[in-house]
């Protein structure tokens, strides 16, 4: 059996105790007492249990309090798939985007995430879906533009009529009440 892997000597219990108590963190506030009970001479089986884990993930919680501190305990967000498209690739999307289609070439006179996907897998051999496309476009900046719908049978005299049209106040001066109505 391997022998345990030690903490580091700048902190101490009482450190990680306070520490615990300051913390917004539910996570990182029961990984730091169960960290602080082996500060004071506790088992790793003790502060696993006060963890409410198994000593395998108390060995991984000291190994990341050692290389990051109180801050290698909190909770992460998992990196994700690297991203199929290279710098150089985002550069050509980019261009392609901003110079925008050719309809003699192209074949279309606006450019659809779909035409993209299209463009990209015929310039570099590389297979998105459209939402993946969407979502490297955000993050180069762009934004999702779309017409306003508007009914086909939608007559614009019509509307400028009735826009222009002096419609009554929504209040106005009722008449004093007569005599006769009040009996």
């Amino acid at each position: 059996m391997g022998s345990a892997i030690g903490l580091r000597e700048d902190f101490n219990g009482a450190t990680l105790r306070r520490l615990s108590r300051t913390t917004k963190s539910a996570n990182q506030a029961r990984r730091l007492l169960a960290l602080a009970e082996i500060y004071d001479g506790g088992s790793r089986s003790a502060a696993a249990r006060i963890g409410g884990v198994g000593l395998q993930i108390v060995r991984d919680w000291v190994i990341r309090f050692n290389a990051r501190g109180p801050d290698g305990l909190l909770d992460g967000k998992a990196p994700g798939p690297r991203s199929r498209l290279n710098d150089a690739q985002r550069r050509a999307l980019v261009d392609v985007v901003e110079s925008g289609p050719i309809p003699a070439i192209h074949g279309v006179v606006r450019w659809r995430l779909i035409d993209l996907v299209q463009w990209l897998h015929d310039e570099f051999a590389v297979s998105l879906d459209e939402t993946t496309v969407s979502r490297e476009l955000k993050k180069l900046g762009y934004v999702k533009l779309t017409a306003r719908p508007r009914h086909h049978a939608q007559n614009e005299h019509t509307m400028e009529a009735f826009k222009k049209g002096a419609s009554p106040p929504s209040w106005q001066r009722s008449e004093p009440p007569s005599r006769r109505a009040r009996r």
